[in-house]
């Protein structure tokens, strides 16, 4: 995986690796996602439903809540992963060895 959704194997400058070498350890960062975007969504919808009642718009409520739950989890993910390092990061500080430069493949 490249690109957008792809988080650097270590940090350029001090080469802290950011994948700390555990199987499965990004499932976490899907968990965190998917738990911000229900909150968004829900938020959003429960504000338009406060702010309207009791002529809340609800075809304009199904239209944007189905827009927020397809754009929030594909724009918050990269933010995901980056919030999951750092909360690994202060649960469990920095070992030895993982400011080493991860090893190409091949």
């Amino acid at each position: 995986m490249s690109g957008w959704f792809s988080v650097r194997p270590s940090c350029p400058v001090c080469h802290f690796r950011f994948d700390r070498s555990e199987e499965g350890y990004f499932v976490g960062a899907g968990c965190l996602n998917l738990v911000v975007a229900e909150l968004v969504i829900a938020v959003a919808l429960l504000g338009v439903l406060a702010l309207t009642w009791p002529n809340p718009p609800w075809n304009a409520m199904l239209y944007a809540g189905i827009a927020l739950v397809v754009l929030v989890p594909i724009l918050f993910f990269p933010l995901s992963r980056t919030l999951w390092i750092a909360l690994d990061l202060t649960f469990r500080s920095a070992e030895r060895g993982d400011d080493t430069r991860p090893q190409d493949p091949g």
